[in-house]
């Protein structure tokens, strides 16, 4: 327990990580920079080490703020550092990883996982177009230590993932209480996951949607109930969005102060959320394109409007 931040072990890798993971996108939104490191430092600090990014998150801002902040005074040390790469191909993979080290400030990567897997044929573009040569390159030449994957659309394709010849250290799928009723990923997934030792990394954990996400919005939930379901399912970290010193300070007390729902304290609060839960109307990441990412609408000939 770092600080009081309880800690997990990821997978197969038998490293131990933060339960609250810094969201990438989001430090990437905060509109200061100076405020932004403000932010991830203090989040060090109070033992939420283990930093989420991706290549494409703010067109690359995301991952240029974070790696002025872990240049400070040996602070790239203290975080478990992850971000993803968008390509499928080799010599784009490659291209991303080399952005993302340049850009993170760093000359390995703790963790890098192929982001948003949402198309079908995404697991097969992976193997077949040269990306996972260029992850395990990569792994050989110390740039990266674990190799994982990413998504959020449908468990089908986390499925297709696991099913290929390779052992991942990590998958980081939906973990929210809404998920238990729509394409779930804690029912599919997640045991996969957990009889392959794959880490399993939680996100949309307030089911998407800003500032607040739909689980506040449109459902009167508090970011507490929901994040304490998050990290009472089997994941070894869950992904918080964080925008401003307060959430911040909110998040950490809730990782100092988590205790595990009970069985009864689980369905209950799933009870809550049945009624609205079962169609994907507040898990549009899933249900509709709102949450492709444009880089990955490209990709695949989509519109970004589409």
């Amino acid at each position: 327990m770092a600080n009081g931040i309880p800690t997990r072990v990821l997978g197969r890798t038998g490293v131990s990580v933060s339960a609250l993971c810094l969201g990438g996108w989001h430090i990437g939104a905060v509109k200061e920079e100076p405020e932004a490191i403000r932010i991830m430092h203090a989040a060090i600090d109070g033992g939420m080490t283990f930093f989420d990014n991706a290549w494409d998150y703010h067109d690359g801002h995301s991952e240029e703020v974070m790696g002025k902040a872990l240049s400070v005074d040996g602070k790239r040390k203290q975080v478990f550092l992850m971000t993803k790469n968008c390509e499928r191909d080799y010599a784009g993979s490659m291209k991303c990883l080399d952005d993302s080290l340049r850009r993170l400030k760093t000359d390995h990567l703790d963790l890098w996982q192929f982001h948003e897997c949402v198309y079908d044929n995404d697991p097969d573009w992976i193997f077949e177009k040269g990306g996972m040569k260029a992850a395990l390159e990569a792994k050989k030449a110390g740039k990266v230590r674990f190799i994982g994957f990413t998504g959020h659309k449908d468990p089908r394709i986390h499925l297709k993932m696991l099913s290929k010849p390779f052992d991942w250290d990590s998958a980081q799928m939906p973990n929210n209480v809404l998920d238990a009723f729509y394409r779930s990923f804690q029912k599919e997934v997640m045991p996969k996951c957990l009889e392959r030792h794959v880490g399993i990394i939680g996100m949309k954990g307030l089911a998407g949607g800003h500032p607040e996400g739909r689980l506040i919005s449109h459902m009167g939930l508090t970011a507490e109930q929901c994040y304490r379901y998050c990290l009472s399912q089997p994941v070894t970290t869950q992904v918080v969005g964080v925008t401003s010193m307060a959430q911040l300070e909110a998040d950490l007390k809730l990782g100092r102060e988590f205790k595990p729902m009970t069985t009864a304290e689980l369905r209950a609060f799933e009870a809550k959320v049945k009624d609205e839960a079962g169609d994907g109307r507040h898990e549009l990441f899933k249900s509709t394109k709102v949450f492709d990412g444009p880089h990955h609408r490209r990709q695949h000939g989509f519109a970004e409007g589409d």
